[in-house]
């Protein structure tokens, strides 16, 4: 008679059985139900209906193309100051170091009302730039500079381990070689943070997409002008349209969904290109 070998780390059945149960209360329960409700509830005619209203989708391109920009901000700020952080000693750096969390412990309404404070009319940048011509605050630029703010972390924060493992022979070695600065850089090192700075990319940009309390204290929350999804969803709620709210909080949920796989998969590739 066979006997099963004992696990090395014993409790995995319940443990398991805890995992599951309470990732299913708190995460796939909920969105189950607001899936299933779209589906048993409204026709697919109705929902794309109410999906596809113009308000909507000015909304959806608002959401979308500001956290494009805002990764995109972040991808190329974020990686010079993480190569900073990681290369560099200097008087102050744990604390500039430490200030990358920032966006991460501020409440995010706190960070919406002072970027709409410090790009106002009569704030402190504010009074230079809108004499210029460049208004931040209750515009559409406000949305891209909020969403920059709280996506920088996850950039830098991808970085910096791939940097501080990232070995300093080999770009002695080009160095020797012949290779210049820029040539090692752009052949050496970028093709070493390729795939970490993919991922940081990817996250912040997910992070943009549901951001919300920053965001409506800086926008001008005008309709079809700097009006964002989860705004909208607000508002349909507000005005008791629950349908019309579930059907665009589905299609944010497909389109986070699709994402999350997606980072995922990227997640696996770049270990799998690290190794």
């Amino acid at each position: 008679m066979a006997f099963k070998k004992p696990s090395p780390l014993p409790g995995f059945g319940l443990s398991l059985g805890y995992t599951v149960f309470y990732l299913s209360l708190i995460v796939l329960i909920p969105l189950g139900a607001l899936f299933l409700r779209v589906v048993t509830h409204m026709g697919w005619v109705e929902f794309w209906k109410l999906a596809t209203t113009h308000r909507a989708l000015m909304s959806y391109r608002l959401t979308f193309g500001a956290s494009l920009v805002a990764a995109l901000v972040n991808s190329v700020f974020g990686t010079l100051l993480a190569w900073v952080l990681t290369r560099y000693q200097f008087p102050g750096r744990r604390l500039l170091d430490a200030l990358v969390d920032f966006p991460f412990a501020l409440p995010t309404a706190v960070a919406g009302l002072t970027l709409a404070d410090l790009f106002s009319k009569n704030g402190w940048l504010g009074r230079f730039l809108v004499p210029a011509g460049i208004h931040v605050a209750y515009a559409s630029l406000g949305i891209i500079v909020a969403l920059t703010f709280i996506g920088i972390p996850f950039i830098v924060r991808t970085l910096q381990p791939v940097l501080e493992n990232l070995e300093r022979e080999v770009e002695e070695a080009a160095a020797t070689l012949g290779a210049g600065r820029l040539r090692t850089f752009c052949s050496v090192i970028v093709p070493t943070l390729f795939p970490a700075l993919l991922t940081g990319f990817a996250l912040s940009f997910a992070r943009a997409i549901g951001e919300y309390g920053s965001v409506v204290f800086i926008a001008g929350n005008k309709p079809n002008e700097s009006e964002i999804t989860p705004l909208l969803i607000f508002l349909r709620l507000e005005e008791y349209d629950y349908t019309g709210a579930m059907a665009i909080a589905v299609v944010m949920l497909l389109f986070s969904f699709t994402l999350l796989i997606g980072i995922n998969l990227l997640e696996r590739w770049a270990s799998r290109f690290q190794n």
